[in-house]
């Protein structure tokens, strides 16, 4: 046997093989969990889930899927997940459930045409239910849902503006609202000229990740401060230290970011503002400060962030 002639049918063989090996996909779980009532009043808390909002049968908003959420939303009968947060999702667990993770971040100041024709176009084509989330899911789910349903013909104006206020969408998100009062019924022509590569993970730039990184920080400290400054129970593996540190430590190295640098002194300064609240707080914890201390620090804290995302995120 010549060397090619041998070769073909081992490259076939190898190919067989990997084919044979490679993981089956995972069939759906038969869902056992009632989905909230699309016309609910109230935002649903479930486990591992919050503020759980229907816009239509098929299409719901909420939180960011946390400890056993990812398995209440396949009892669910989800069938596809869409975040539209910074953070990396959780890809590989959900697939074990047999649900699809698709990853198209914003941000709170609105949606580009681009990015609402993405969103529209998986929602129309990828297997629901579908649930859409970001961190908390109050604020960009909600619009992100807003655009999608608009896009799609799917509610009118003020149909998503309502269940934009049951999600618990700030009056000062502007652009948020402006997905309900501004997006268009989505021409099909371009919604199938759309890509639909609907990635699984998005990589965002530096600015975005550590922001992501910084509000996940800022909320274990919240749950520390509930916890009268220690571990709270259902984290036990917290050290309030530590999550302090972590956000003085982001937010010293957004510093020297090219794209923080881009947007001008005012920003920084107030990015520095931040750095050092944070830094007082972390400082008053190490010094085991009285608990008015510690609040009165935490204040400035959350406050500077605050004024800072008012400023240039809102």
């Amino acid at each position: 046997m010549t060397i090619r002639n041998f070769t073909l049918p081992l490259l076939g063989w190898i190919l067989a093989v990997a084919c044979s090996t490679a993981p089956a996909p995972v069939a759906p779980r038969p869902q056992t969990l009632p989905r909230p009532a699309v016309d609910a009043s109230a935002p649903a808390d479930l486990p591992g889930l919050h503020n759980v909002v229907g816009y239509t049968p098929n299409l719901y908003s909420g939180s960011q899927p946390e400890g056993p959420g990812l398995e209440t939303l396949a009892d669910m009968g989800f069938k596809t997940i869409v975040s539209v947060d910074g953070a990396q999702p959780a890809v590989e667990s959900a697939e074990a459930l047999g649900m699809r993770y698709v990853h198209l971040p914003i941000g709170y100041d609105g949606i580009d045409e681009t990015r609402k024709l993405e969103l529209a176009r998986a929602v129309r084509d990828l297997p629901g239910p579908i649930y859409v989330h970001c961190h908390h899911g109050k604020h960009r789910s909600a619009g992100a849902v807003a655009a999608i349903t608009r896009s799609l013909g799917l509610l009118d104006e003020e149909q998503a503006k309502a269940r934009m206020k049951i999600s618990g969408t700030a009056p000062d998100y502007k652009g948020l609202w402006a997905c309900a009062s501004e997006t268009a019924l989505a021409d099909k022509a371009a919604l199938d000229a759309t890509s639909n590569a609907f990635p699984s993970r998005f990589k965002a730039t530096g600015l975005v990740q550590l922001m992501v990184d910084i509000d996940f920080a800022l909320d274990n400290t919240k749950a520390v401060e509930k916890a009268a400054w220690s571990a709270p129970a259902e984290h036990p593996d917290l050290v309030p230290t530590a999550e302090v540190g972590r956000i003085a430590h982001y937010l010293r190295e957004l510093e020297d970011d090219a794209e923080v640098r881009a947007k001008g002194a005012e920003f920084l300064t107030m990015l520095r503002a931040s750095r050092d609240a944070a830094e007082k707080l972390e400082k008053a914890l190490l010094d085991k400060a009285a608990p008015d201390v510690l609040a009165a620090d935490m204040k400035k804290l959350v406050g500077s962030c605050k004024s800072c995302h008012v400023k240039f995120r809102d």
